[in-house]
């Protein structure tokens, strides 16, 4: 790959968008993908070269919603657990085999969260004061987390969604608090996958560190905004990424 303006400032700009919205909502990587592949990167190595970016966009949201007292330090370890072991398994899985079966799953999963939300909105965005769960206290909610991590392990995209899902819907913590356990669970399965794809000769480091100075940018400015921002406002958010991420599955 010849690194060229146009491409500095397409790697740049799709990388800060990727990055906030993947720090409030998801689907991030479904346009940062497809900018790696237009750039000539082949598909298994954008997808490793993509994780550089989601590490550290992830490093820097962590650290602001730490900073802004709405990470829940107590349930990280035993969230992190299901995923990270789950993330090690996607990402192995990724590294031996073709991505060839992803985009239904991804378009499916998105487009379910996105009748949630419309339909039935307390599901996914508890009412203020409902009492939170661990894992270590339901059984299928630890699962979930696992399999949250195998598939972002696996492909990045759209897995934003499904730690929403588990965390909010499953867990019951509100959107603010549950956006910053999903970043924590995506610092930590993807700095394993990211290891992963290294081991496998899968990464680009110079477009994946230009993109990620673009989304880490992003990241910070998006904390900024959904500490601030409203339940309903980040719950109405939500919903057009989802159909956002929905029309780039298809476009791409």
């Amino acid at each position: 790959m010849e690194i060229t303006l146009s491409s500095v400032l397409l790697l740049s700009i799709t990388g800060f968008i990727a990055g906030g919205i993947n720090t409030i909502a998801g689907g991030g990587s479904n346009l940062t993908l497809p900018a790696l592949m237009i750039l000539g990167l082949p598909a298994d190595i954008a997808n490793g070269t993509n994780r550089i970016s989601i590490t550290l966009q992830c490093v820097v949201g962590l650290a602001g919603f730490d900073k802004h007292k709405t990470l829940d330090r107590p349930a990280v370890v035993p969230i992190l657990i299901p995923t990270v072991i789950g993330g090690a398994c996607g990402a192995l899985v990724a590294a031996l085999t073709p991505n060839l079966y992803l985009k239904p799953i991804l378009l499916g999963t998105v487009l379910t969260m996105a009748m949630i939300i419309l339909f039935k909105p307390n599901v996914i965005a508890p009412p203020t004061g409902t009492p939170t769960r661990s894992p270590t206290d339901s059984r299928s909610s630890w699962w979930s987390l696992f399999a949250a991590g195998v598939y972002g392990g696996f492909v990045q995209a759209g897995v934003g969604f499904i730690l929403l899902a588990v965390l909010a819907g499953g867990l019951r913590y509100d959107l603010l608090r549950a956006n910053a356990l999903k970043t924590a669970c995506a610092l930590a399965f993807t700095s394993v996958a990211l290891i992963v794809f290294i081991a496998f000769d899968q990464v680009w480091w110079v477009p994946g560190l230009i993109l990620a100075v673009g989304s880490m940018t992003g990241a910070h400015l998006a904390v900024k905004i959904a500490v601030r921002a409203s339940q309903n406002s980040i719950k109405w958010f939500l919903f057009v990424m989802t159909l956002v991420a929905v029309g780039a599955g298809f476009l791409f």
